[in-house]
């Protein structure tokens, strides 16, 4: 139930989470277009459930750290920081990936 509703929230209020549900969109549509393996498809799904997650985790890091401090502390903007640096690692790992699998099949 806390589950639901945590990605309801999210959904909701969340900017990135819903580009980045746009762009999952997108790419189940190019993957079925595409004809991707199995193995292909687990990485695809992998990789968009990982990033739909760890931008939420962004997301709670941000809101806690809101919430424990509203002055401009430095330690609050590393937290922050780190946590949408790793959405960053993650996204363009995610794209590499993304162009390892599908390049070679529309070149």
């Amino acid at each position: 139930m806390f589950a639901a509703q945590g990605i309801g929230t999210a959904l909701k209020r969340e900017q990135n989470i819903r580009f980045h549900l746009l762009a999952a969109i997108i790419v189940v549509i190019a993957g079925w277009l595409t004809v991707l393996s199995y193995t292909e498809w687990l990485v695809v799904i992998l990789l968009i459930a990982g990033m739909i997650a760890l931008e939420m985790v962004n997301s709670a890091i941000e809101r806690v750290v809101d919430l424990a401090t509203a002055e401009l502390h430095p330690l609050a903007k590393q937290a922050k920081d780190m946590a949408a640096g790793a959405v960053l690692v993650f996204a363009v790992a995610s794209a590499i990936i993304g162009l390892l699998i599908f390049l070679p099949k529309w070149l």
